[in-house]
């Protein structure tokens, strides 16, 4: 069974390509991300529907990014970062994963998957986003881990 990692680390993968080329087919995603940690079919279905997701939501999180850094607008934001941007926002402000988590999770796949810099300035950003999201819903730092949102 896969951990909440790997399916989150093939939702990034699959996010990164849904916005590189916005009108690809789900399969094309499917076939094109490397599988290689041998993911069930049910599990990679909850990866794509994650990225589905967030990818949805994208508006929503580019408006709160740009906000909490003007001087970083999206469009001048590696790929990669914007991703992982992205879905962290659609986990923190979804209420089934802990903001915290969201949060460590994001910054290690920048470490793995993006430039030196990455991290860090991912870090920031979600930094601000954490308080914003716990201001608003301080429950939210209770939200339960069941496991499933381990790193």
């Amino acid at each position: 069974m896969a951990t909440p990692r790997i399916i989150r680390r093939f939702a990034f993968q699959a996010l990164y390509q849904l916005d590189a080329v916005p009108d690809a087919e789900v399969e094309q995603i499917r076939a094109s991300i490397d599988s290689a940690d041998d993911l069930k079919p049910a599990e990679v279905d909850k990866a794509l529907t994650l990225a589905r997701d967030a990818f949805e939501h994208r508006a929503d999180a580019d408006s709160e990014i740009t906000k909490l850094a003007p001087e970083w607008p999206i469009h001048r934001q590696p790929a990669v970062d914007r991703a992982l941007l992205r879905l962290a926002y659609y986990e923190m402000t979804r209420g089934t994963t802990p903001p915290k988590a969201a949060v460590s999770e994001a910054v290690k796949l920048a470490k793995e998957f993006s430039t030196e810099k990455s991290p860090a300035f991912v870090n920031a950003i979600l930094d601000k986003l954490l308080k914003k999201v716990l201001e608003e819903n301080p429950s939210a730092a209770q939200v339960p881990t069941t496991g499933s949102e381990e790193g």
